[in-house]
């Protein structure tokens, strides 16, 4: 087994939607990656739109361009070809056209935080770590989903390779404690076992439950955890990939693929 290194980089520059595989991530103040979540769909009422509310984001592919700030929307061949929009002078419209898509009360609005990003949990900001190995043994758990499936469902930030699966079950402990562990230049504290949503169990390109998934999962996580994970940490076991807060940053600010990953303390 080679030594724990960065092998994906995936960023979801629109929360919810598709995400972008990278060879490198700038690393924000608060610990998120630059470009990972910076926008978020809301509804009139305020409320984000998501999978675990709003089963047409399954069906919705995204396709974006950091360096223009273009985003590109593909609802299936019957509905023509993409529609393209630029986020700065285009803005109105895509709200209109999300409004639409997602048949809302209004327009919607696409709300942007460059400075950190829209993360699911605000203590632990930092980018979500799993091993490859893991999401190929979950996939083994599901005849007929294939790894990149899961990739899709699972939505990681960071895959590790050269460790063992579940590996990445090493990086919290006990409630009040953490584990440190530098990515290339960059210190980061495992905080907890991320908690899953209904967003896993469903197709990522139709949106139809997969059946038993949610049982199937919680039975085969329990049945796999390694002895290395902290058991108190699983008050069920719809639990996978690990939620990070930054420490610190050393020489420079950015993670890339083939970083070495060491487990500090």
């Amino acid at each position: 087994m080679t030594n724990p290194h960065v092998a994906r980089i995936v960023l979801y520059p629109i929360k919810s939607l598709d995400g972008v595989a990278v060879e490198r991530a700038r690393v924000l103040a608060n610990g998120a990656l630059e470009h990972d979540r910076t926008f978020a769909i809301r509804d009139p009422e305020g409320l984000f739109v998501n999978g675990k509310r709003t089963p047409a984001v399954h069906t919705l592919r995204s396709t974006f361009d950091f360096t223009r700030r273009t985003v590109s929307f593909d609802v299936g061949s019957h509905e023509g070809r993409p529609r393209s929009f630029d986020l700065d002078t285009d803005r109105a419209e895509v709200e209109r056209w999300l409004g639409t898509y997602f048949a809302l009360a209004g327009p919607a609005r696409l709300v942007e935080n460059s400075a950190g990003g829209w993360p699911d949990d605000t203590n632990a900001p930092g980018p979500t770590v799993v091993s490859t190995a893991t999401l190929q043994a979950v996939a083994g758990w599901f005849p007929g989903i294939s790894l990149d499936e899961v990739r899709r469902r699972f939505r990681a930030n960071l895959e590790i390779d050269g460790v063992e699966p579940f590996w990445e079950d090493r990086l919290y402990r006990e409630a009040g404690q953490t584990i440190s562990f530098e990515i290339g230049p960059v210190r980061y504290h495992g905080t907890n076992p991320c908690q899953r949503c209904v967003v896993p169990s469903r197709d990522t390109l139709t949106g139809d439950v997969t059946s038993q998934f949610a049982r199937t999962f919680l039975a085969q996580r329990e049945r796999t955890l390694p002895p290395w994970a902290e058991r108190s940490r699983f008050d069920h076991f719809y639990r996978l990939a690990v939620n990070t807060r930054l420490v610190e940053i050393a020489d420079e600010d950015t993670i890339r693929l083939g970083d070495t990953v060491r487990i500090i303390h």
